[in-house]
């Protein structure tokens, strides 16, 4: 009997057909990837804004929260281990100089001082920044130093060279205000909010001041940039896309928090201070883009998000609480190595003169000033008081000398 074969099933769709299929999904996915990805409408400012401050307030409660469980769980344990508890509570006196006593003789009470308006800090900072750039626009100190900060180690292999195209410092000045201390203990807490200060709370250890003001700068400070995106795969500059990028700074709001922090000899720690930002800021961005050297696109959305959350990401992760930027200070008392003048100017005057010549300036310039020296030690009836110790408050007949005489005129002479 004939084996029959049974009958082979035909496909349902041919190659081609298969074929066409897949590049439309293909060319579906790549549109709808241009579309919402690319060119998809951002979010309105004020939605990233409320966005981005709930996630900081939120980081921050809970770094509040991991503190209070920290001290919770240790004064339990000083309450179950009594000769911890010794050792912790069995302290040398506090310092003669707590915060307490620097209010007092401050005559700064945190409860009832007025914000202060800081006008004058304002001006010293706007001649500052004045300064800072008037100086970038004769040396070229800030370019290299950002060319080289952009080219460093750790740009990656796909980015070709960056170069700066163009660098805006800004015309206009921050603006402090509402300044005002506020006692908070050593994890940077304040010691009760809408209670009244007690001054036995800022006596125990690590307790210290902390000035927080207002910031405001409405300006716009630019930095451009461009470079070529690199595709090195399958082989080495497979494709080149040219970028332009421009990010300006054009708004930002803040509270500003400055705290000391004395040193500690004992651990060989200088004295510190520190500043940090509140999570309550506001900074705004105007980001431009240009893709492309033939057909460019110019301003895509998404770049501009992701550049923007970049940075806020970078600022928050370095100045914005709980993180803080610390600034050791030097030792304020006078040391022979920072002394300038005197002697050493005398020596650099013999130096730049001829050896004979110099020798007799300064013999002269020592025998003059021994010789005022002297005729402060002994004084004399002669003498005209130039400095503020020896002024005093001219009397009627010295000022006048003579009843019909004008000020200023010879004894004696006519009127």
């Amino acid at each position: 009997m004939a084996d029959i074969c049974p009958a082979r099933s035909e496909p349902t769709l041919s190659f081609t057909q298969g074929l066409i299929l897949g590049q439309l999904s293909v060319v579906l996915l790549l549109a709808a990837f241009i579309k919402f990805f690319i060119f998809g409408d951002p979010p309105s400012p004020e939605v990233v804004a409320s966005i981005r401050a709930t996630d900081r307030r939120s980081r921050t409660l809970a770094h509040k929260k991991s503190i209070l469980g920290l001290r919770e769980t240790n004064a339990l344990q000083l309450v179950q281990n009594p000769a911890l508890n010794k050792k912790h509570v069995l302290r040398p006196g506090p310092p003669t100089l707590t915060t307490g006593s620097i209010l007092s003789k401050t005559y700064y009470k945190v409860d009832s001082h007025q914000p202060e308006s800081l006008d004058w800090f304002n001006v010293l900072i706007a001649q500052t920044i004045a300064q800072f750039r008037s100086d970038a626009q004769h040396d070229d100190a800030i370019l290299s130093s950002l060319s080289k900060a952009l080219n460093g180690t750790a740009r990656p292999d796909f980015l070709d060279e960056i170069k700066v195209t163009e660098l805006s410092l800004g015309e206009d000045f921050p603006i402090f205000s509402n300044c005002r201390i506020i006692p908070v203990d050593e994890d940077g807490l304040s010691f009760g909010t809408g209670k009244a200060f007690d001054a036995n709370m800022a006596t125990r250890e690590g307790a210290r001041l902390q000035a927080r003001m207002d910031v405001d700068l409405s300006d716009m400070i630019t930095l451009a940039v461009e470079t070529k995106l690199l595709l090195n795969y399958p082989k080495r500059l497979s494709a080149v896309l040219p970028v332009a990028l421009a990010v300006s700074v054009v708004r930002f709001s803040g509270t500003l928090s400055i705290s000391f922090i004395p040193s500690n000899p004992s651990n060989n720690e200088p004295a510190k201070m520190i500043f940090t930002f509140l999570d309550d800021y506001r900074l705004d961005f105007s980001i431009r883009s240009l893709l492309g050297s033939r057909s460019r696109l110019q301003d895509v959305p998404k770049i501009a998000q992701l550049v923007e959350s970049r940075l806020h990401r970078w600022f928050d992760e370095r100045c914005v609480e709980p993180r803080f930027q610390e600034i050791a200070l030097p030792n304020m008392w006078p040391r022979k190595k920072n002394t300038r003048g005197g002697d050493e100017t005398i020596s650099d005057v013999e130096r730049s003169m001829s050896k004979a010549k110099g020798v007799d300036i300064a013999k002269d310039v020592r025998e003059e000033a021994r010789k005022e020296i002297e005729a402060e030690a002994h004084g004399g009836a002669d003498r005209v008081p130039d400095s503020l110790r020896y002024r005093h408050r001219p009397r009627a007949e010295e000022e006048f000398p003579g009843a019909g005489s004008m000020p200023g005129s010879m004894p004696g002479s006519m009127p």
